[in-house]
């Protein structure tokens, strides 16, 4: 069923506007997710992306769904289709979060279209969000959720498109129901995709439990600091191609572009399939 695009349509410019403390506790538990060497205390600097965990969906149980998301049609349009994928980001960095603030996000609703993919009816939300402290702009970033009908039939893995042959920095990340329980309680994510296997294989088709794509871009900015300490970021933007799953490790990779400040980064499952697709940009060096 084809859901009513001038209704949904009729959320567009939509604002909320919400405030959060960047906890130090929130920064230790993302930090030992993460496998950080050190855990960022009051007035340290939150690492890049680790900003998806404030600002979470807070719903009482009793009114999440069937997969675990909070009620749609407040904010966000009543879309009906019943499954939801962040599929994407573009972040731009202006100044650094520190742990200890407090941080106001506005978030707008720019775009709701439907289109038709091969499983069926799509609708991409587009979002805009701004994060901002008492000193002004911290990250602005624009979102993309799509929504798609309920599986009709099991997961049938892509063959391609294959991912680059050739990179600069590489690593295996073995995913574990572990680690996927812990982001998930990190950011508040209820999805059940993420921690509830009989639901993800019986309910949505899938071969096991799906690596959140926020955790996965978050790895891969992750990978940068990791092989270029001091480094930072002015921009980063992702787009998930394909699904990652807890029962195979996937490998992380990052490759410098020649006379520029761009990281090519992406992620491809053991097949060597491009799953999530994304780069960085390095900021510019002060003296």
């Amino acid at each position: 069923m084809i859901p009513d695009q001038k209704h949904l349509r009729s959320w567009i410019g939509r604002t909320q506007t919400e405030e959060e403390f960047v906890s130090p506790r929130l920064a230790r538990q993302l930090a030992a997710t993460l496998d950080y060497e050190h855990s960022p205390s009051t007035g340290d600097v939150l690492p890049p992306l680790w900003h998806w965990a404030l600002f979470p969906h807070i719903s009482p149980q009793s009114q999440l769904g069937p997969d675990g998301h909070p009620p749609r049609g407040g904010f966000l349009p009543p879309i009906s289709l019943p499954r939801r994928m962040w599929a994407g980001s573009r972040v731009r960095f202006e100044r650094c979060i520190n742990v200890g603030s407090h941080v106001t996000r506005t978030s707008q609703i720019l775009d709701v279209a439907h289109k038709e993919g091969r499983s069926g009816s799509l609708i991409f939300v587009r979002l805009r969000h701004e994060l901002e402290d008492e000193k002004g702009s911290l990250i602005s970033e624009e979102q993309d959720v799509v929504y798609r009908e309920a599986a009709s039939n099991p997961y049938v893995a892509a063959d391609g498109p294959k991912a680059p042959t050739s990179w600069t920095w590489q690593r295996e990340i073995k995913p574990d129901a572990l680690l996927l329980f812990r982001y998930s309680a990190d950011t508040f994510n209820g999805h059940r995709i993420h921690y509830d296997r009989t639901y993800a294989i019986r309910q949505e088709g899938y071969p096991a439990l799906v690596v959140h794509g926020p955790l996965i871009a978050t790895l891969l900015v992750d990978l940068v600091r990791r092989c270029l300490p001091g480094a930072t970021l002015s921009s980063f933007s992702f787009k998930a191609v394909s699904p990652l799953f807890d029962n195979e490790p996937f490998y992380i990779h990052a490759a410098r572009v020649s006379d520029s400040r761009e990281v090519r980064l992406w992620a491809a499952n053991a097949a060597g399939v491009l799953c999530v697709d994304a780069t960085a940009v390095l900021g510019v060096s002060r003296p």
